[in-house]
């Protein structure tokens, strides 16, 4: 049988998503604490993967196996087994030709940026900072410029494995509440550093080196040389995947800024 996972992790505590050589990465204590379950050795398959420091919210993944144990053993008792830095949040029954990867329609990325002169202790795995004041709304003038469909090869890292450069971005907000700003990315998939090579080059545009339409400039070179370093990955969340209903997944939580503001709160941040 097929079975689908919702996953939390605190991306500070693992040296990404995918499976290490050496260990240290969030895949190589889940599968072990699976396998406890299940009696056999699992290997699971995520929607996709994090880098060293960033964090989910909701990452989905999927595993097969022959075991018939309830959603409550793959839930909670996974979670006995696991450190407190990642934990099972829901386990769904799934027909066999529902994929992890791909079946997710899209992808969403927040990038939570304090941006303020001092930069913050208490939250700082959990965001990022900048300490120049950003404009906000030549931000959002430029972002509009990445909405749609794009070769993004200006915001891949060298390392990049996938085939193509051409991406789809459905969505990107940008949200200001107080010293906190929150960049919103939706697409149909992500580049490698996609999320935090586009939050460095919109920075660049809030700090006033660049006006909005450079981004358009930099997205048309398709030269990574052209735009902004990588942003620090602290500050970056999978917050969550779309799937169809049909295969009857429990939606994403979608936080208010309240609701945001609460998990940093959570973190003992701000």
């Amino acid at each position: 049988m097929r079975i689908a996972l919702g996953i939390e992790y605190d991306g500070s505590r693992f040296l990404g998503w995918q499976t290490q050589p050496g260990g240290g990465a969030a895949q190589d204590v889940l599968e072990p604490a699976l396998a406890a379950i299940a009696g056999a050795p699992i290997s699971v398959t995520a929607a996709g993967r994090t880098d060293r420091g960033v964090h989910a919210r909701l990452q989905v993944v999927h595993f097969d196996a022959e075991a018939d144990r309830p959603d409550s053993a793959w839930v909670r008792g996974v979670n006995a087994m696991l450190p407190e830095s990642i934990a099972v949040l829901w386990s769904r029954r799934v027909p066999a030709e529902f994929h992890a990867r791909y079946s997710a329609l899209s992808r969403t990325y927040r990038y939570v940026l304090v941006n303020r002169a001092v930069r913050p202790a208490l939250a700082s795995r959990y965001v990022g900072w900048f300490h120049h004041p950003l404009d906000i709304d030549a931000m959002r003038e430029a972002a509009r410029h990445f909405v749609g469909e794009h070769d993004f090869s200006a915001f891949r890292s060298s390392e990049c494995q996938a085939k193509s450069p051409v991406r789809t971005i459905q969505e990107l907000e940008i949200e200001r509440n107080g010293d906190r700003i929150d960049f919103v990315i939706r697409a149909n998939a992500f580049l490698h550093h996609m999320v935090r090579n586009l939050v460095g080059t919109l920075v660049y545009v809030g700090k006033g080196k660049h006006p909005p339409a450079w981004a358009r400039q930099v997205l048309e070179s398709r030269d990574r040389s052209r735009a902004a370093p990588t942003f620090a990955p602290e500050g970056l969340y999978l917050q969550s995947i779309d799937y169809e209903a049909r295969w009857e997944l429990p939606l994403p939580r979608q936080p208010s800024h309240e609701n945001a503001n609460q998990d940093l709160r959570d973190h003992a941040a701000l």
